[in-house]
């Protein structure tokens, strides 16, 4: 066992409780800044498309530049976090979202902007499992480390919520001021980060170059098809190419990590059921969370004429539901069942997507307003209870990269319901034609990971890596 901790206070002093209450606050803040940074950004894609004389393409990289990079980079980032520790992978990625953050807000131009968007996903990435870490080596025992996770999960919840409404208000003085934001947040969490103890090293964790490379490559095409397939069609060659290059790099990816030498996300994980299923449900609650958002905050402005600040308000009624909603997954896991939450999560999300699809265009904006609540509400309750049932079921020094693989498949959903249902208003018949298409999609798919919800076994401190059985 390392000196860091052998020379750790008992569990059960106060000197530990006071550390892994600071050690929380810091999780909650980054994860916090990193996921309104996630969402921020769309109210106030008109004003940047109107400042840059940018178009619907170029908006949909200001969105995606940052989770393209956040998703690609969230695998190996958790292998770094388990190799130099928790703590200094948060600061580092910390550190680097703040800086970049600053260089967005002071971008001449739309190229300089999406580049710093990329830096940003890339700080992002690495907050996200350093994050989980430190919270499973702050909390040794289940119940509390549910009870930290669901209140880390609150602060994610109301910084993707949040976001439009921000957004639109930062937005009356300058779009810029959405990224200047970031910066006391960040500041103060790394702040709160020096007050934590050191957190263990796993010195075998090495990064895997070839696997990390193919992630990009693969994401990236895969994006890239999708948002150039809104203005040149599927059957463009670029957009062919584009494709045929995420098939190709997913190919390798899978490669390196089945015979790597040091593969950044061992196979056995890729295998076990939890994790498959947790990544599924991953994928597809953002796929209907960050889409309904992006949609409707052009939605909003484009068609109903609404301004950056009253289209952030219309979001308001779903950002405080949402702030009470990730709280109580731990309860209600300890009440009904750690599935429980999953699946009333999802279905609760697919009920307002299915809605939302069948409102008519001439719906008031009230309406829905009262829509979007169930959309936001499920997504917060199913994610930290589905995040709990993770890591109980993975080994300590596996957090990093469980923590990685679920929240790359989160990031990767949120970057494709951008780029594709970008490209479905873009190219259908008219706006709303394209929206009600793209909620119907996401309804599915969130209806289609609750089935395989049932799949999860509700089961303590197994580990996944060698007990549970392949799906």
């Amino acid at each position: 066992m390392s000196s860091s901790l052998t020379s750790a206070p008992h569990s059960g002093s106060p000197a530990r409780h006071k550390s892994a209450g600071v050690a929380l606050a810091a999780a909650l803040l980054g994860f916090f800044v990193m996921t309104l940074d996630a969402l921020i950004v769309n109210v106030a894609l008109p004003e940047i498309g109107r400042g840059f004389g940018a178009g619907i393409a170029g908006l949909q990289w200001v969105v995606d530049g940052y989770t393209l990079m956040f998703a690609a980079l969230l695998l190996s980032a958790g292998s770094i976090t388990d190799r130099v520790g928790a703590r200094t992978a948060f600061g580092a990625g910390l550190a680097v979202f703040v800086a970049a953050s600053a260089a967005c807000g002071f971008a001449p131009n739309l190229g300089t902007l999406v580049a710093a968007r990329l830096v940003q996903g890339a700080g992002a990435a690495v907050i996200v499992p350093a994050s989980l870490a430190l919270l499973r080596e702050a909390y040794e025992d289940q119940a509390q480390r549910a009870r930290a996770i669901s209140v880390w999960a609150m602060g994610g919840s109301v910084g993707a919520a949040a976001g439009p409404v921000a957004g639109g208000l930062l937005s009356l003085v300058s779009w810029r001021m959405i990224f200047f934001v970031n910066l006391p947040v960040g500041l103060l969490a790394l702040f709160l980060l020096t007050r934590t103890t050191r957190s263990p090293r796993r010195a075998e964790a090495s990064f895997d170059w070839a696997g990390q490379c193919a992630a990009v490559a693969a994401m990236g095409g895969l994006t890239y098809a999708a948002i150039e397939a809104g203005a040149d069609g599927f059957g463009a060659p670029r957009v062919l190419v584009a494709f045929a290059v995420a098939v190709v790099a997913g190919s390798v990816f899978l490669l390196a990590q089945a015979r790597g030498k040091h593969p950044m996300v061992p196979m056995a994980l890729l295998r076990s059921r939890t994790m498959a299923v947790s990544a599924g449900v991953g994928f597809a609650l953002n796929i209907g969370f960050y889409g309904m958002v992006f949609l409707l905050s052009l939605y909003l402005q484009q068609t109903r004429a609404l301004s950056p600040l009253a289209t952030g308000m219309a979001f308001l009624p779903m950002t405080l539901l949402t702030a009470f909603v990730s709280p109580t997954a731990a309860w209600f896991a300890a009440r009904f069942g750690q599935r429980m939450p999953v699946i009333a999560g999802q279905l609760v999300m697919a009920a307002g997507l299915v809605l939302l699809c069948l409102a008519p265009a001439s719906a008031p904006t009230w309406l829905l307003v009262l829509l979007m609540i169930p959309v936001g509400a499920g997504g917060s309750l199913a994610v930290p209870a589905v995040t709990a049932m993770l890591l109980d079921r993975v080994p300590a020094e596996r957090a990093g990269t469980a923590g990685g693989v679920l929240n790359a498949s989160r990031q990767v959903g949120g970057a494709l319901a951008v780029a594709v249902f970008g490209a479905l208003v873009a190219r259908q018949a008219g706006f709303f034609h394209g929206l009600r298409t793209s909620l119907l999609i996401a309804a599915l798919l969130v209806l289609a990971t609750t089935a395989t919800s049932l799949l999860l076994r509700p089961a303590a401190a197994l580990d996944a890596l060698t007990k549970e059985p392949r799906a």
